[in-house]
């Protein structure tokens, strides 16, 4: 776990030829940018959880059937002022720094005041994403790096606040089929009361001299007030459909008193979210062009969700998927000290751990306030998800497990916000009992209902949501990373395309490598072995050529 998870990256800031395995289609053309976490410690100091490692960005170049890999550090200012000091100086979510004691008692002074209202690190350590046809390096803050998708350095930094009055914003926005980018974001402190704010960026908004941010065109479809002022319910992404967004407002909360007090109680911002496990789950649904919000009110059990997998509309119903989580227990197996012990203790202390279950919701949109009480609305057939009027009026819904066991899903994103048929992901899996693939092609169909295995070097899966079943590939002592899925050109099928997976191994024997599937069949048709260390990552984004 010590060696893929906790150890340092190192930069590759010229390209590097991989070797070429098998046969790369002519047609795939283009670069797949990777964002993660690759510094875990700045000259004696150290994070404490994986999720506050600075910035590694990944490029896989993909040209005339060759590969070439590079990567750079972001130059965020976080990254500057800790390589400035040698040691850690900004604090993260997971690690609160606090000044050096050799400094006089006016720069300490100054340090504390400044920690009175958090101003986040500018660390964008999650995703790649696109406003008009600028590329950004983001996280959950207020602040993003655009970056040069080609040689990688980081062009300048961009603050939500001059632009939209957000505090903390996605790393997983959304794109129409004309370009236009939505997201969301929450606004803390400002005019009014705090909020949920909704907002998109058009196609056509970026400055071809890189001197003005495509954000200096936003524009807010809407906003939603929180159920609680001081405990705002935390989210990582949101679902979209052609005609509306879909917001989970989950009892996972971030508790305004003890954020704002955080650095004064020595304690983190992290620690300052917490899960009620006896609230509720509010799903809103907002019509995307109008901004306003269905009337019918929607909740379900508490969940937390992470990700979203696809959401659609159909025969008068609105389909949300989901991958959701029991309690929040997964950012606590992300500490650095927990990924250091060895494998059998790291099993043995998280053995509550509750696995992700990707789950159907069902909300009927066109709701008659008169149905009877008790009654399910859902009439579509092909699941089981319900959504039962109650005696307020309102409507209690339960999901339809679609699978279970799988995070960091991906599909055709021709197919986003349309019904569709297929996911992908990598499977969760903790045990000391890994999952052993005895076929000779890496793959294996599995029945109705998958079992779960549990290890961390976990397969990759294909999700076929009409026959619930799932096609995997594993190797080994690999850890491949998000998949994701390029379409062949003019393709009329779903699965007409490939997946991409970076792939590391625990075993130094084995190369870093790109893996290229065939995504209709999930077997290997080419990988591509990279001469140089590359580090576990999160997410990223496809750019065609």
């Amino acid at each position: 776990m010590e060696a893929i998870f906790a150890k340092n990256g190192s930069e590759t800031p010229e390209p590097v030829e991989a070797e070429v395995r098998g046969s790369i289609p002519s047609w795939l053309q283009g670069t797949l940018l990777r964002n993660g976490p690759g510094l875990f410690s700045v000259g004696n100091s150290q994070y404490n959880h994986w999720f506050d490692g600075l910035s590694l960005i990944h490029s896989f170049t993909f040209r005339n059937g060759e590969v070439t890999y590079r990567s750079k550090f972001l130059r965020s200012e976080t990254y500057k002022k800790n390589c400035t000091s040698n040691r850690i100086v900004v604090s993260e979510f997971g690690t609160m720094v606090y000044p050096d004691p050799c400094k006089n008692i006016f720069s300490r002074a100054f340090t504390h005041l400044c920690n009175a209202i958090p101003d986040f690190t500018d660390n964008n350590l999650i995703n790649i994403i696109r406003y008009g046809k600028d590329y950004y390096a983001s996280s959950e803050i207020n602040y993003i790096n655009q970056i040069d998708p080609v040689t990688l350095e980081t062009v300048g930094r961009v603050n939500y606040r001059n632009h939209i009055a957000l505090n903390l914003a996605t790393a997983h926005p959304h794109y129409d089929e004309e370009g236009n980018t939505y997201n969301m974001g929450t606004a803390l402190i400002g005019l009014g009361l705090p909020k949920y704010v909704i907002f998109k960026i058009p196609a056509e908004t970026s400055d071809k001299g890189h001197k003005k941010p495509a954000l200096r065109k936003v524009q807010q479809i809407c906003s939603i007030p929180f159920r609680s002022t001081m405990f705002p319910s935390y989210f990582h992404s949101f679902g979209m459909t052609e005609n509306y967004i879909v917001f989970v407002e989950q009892p996972f909360k971030l508790d305004i008193i003890k954020l704002a007090t955080a650095y004064f109680r020595g304690v983190t911002w992290g620690s300052c979210l917490k899960f009620d496990k006896d609230d509720a789950t509010f799903f809103h649904i907002i019509n995307r062009t109008t901004g306003k919000a269905v009337s019918t009110r929607f909740y379900g059990d508490a969940l937390v969700v992470f990700h979203h997998i696809n959401a659609y509309e159909d025969d008068g119903h609105l389909v949300c998927d989901l991958i959701t989580y029991s309690d929040s227990s997964l950012y606590d197996m992300f500490y650095i000290r927990n990924v250091k012990q060895d494998t059998s203790n790291f099993v043995q202390s998280n053995q509550s751990f509750c696995p992700p279950v990707c789950k159907r919701f069902v909300f009927p949109l066109n709701v008659n306030k008169d149905s009877p009480r008790g009654s399910n609305l859902v009439t579509l057939t092909d699941t089981t998800a319900q959504a039962a009027m109650q005696e307020d009026g309102s409507i209690y819904c339960q999901p339809d497990t679609l699978f279970e066991g799988l995070e960091l899903p991906g599909i055709n994103y021709k197919f986003n916000s349309k019904k569709y048929r297929f996911f992908y992901g990598s499977r969760v899996e903790v045990s000391p009992h890994p999952y052993k693939v005895k076929t000779s092609s890496n793959i294996k169909l599995i029945g109705n209902w998958p079992q779960v295995w549990l290890s961390w070097d976990g397969p990759l899966a294909k999700i076929d949501v009409v026959t619930r079943k799932h096609l995997e590939w594993k190797q080994e002592l690999c850890f491949p990373s998000e998949p994701v899925f390029v379409a062949s050109p003019g393709a009329d099928e779903e699965d007409d395309g490939v997946i991409l997976s970076s792939v590391i191994s625990s075993d130094p024997k084995i190369s870093p490598f790109m893996l290229i599937l065939d995504a209709k069949t999930f077997t290997e048709i080419a990988r591509a072995s990279i001469p140089t260390s590359v580090h576990l990552d999160l997410h990223g984004l496809f750019i065609p050529d």
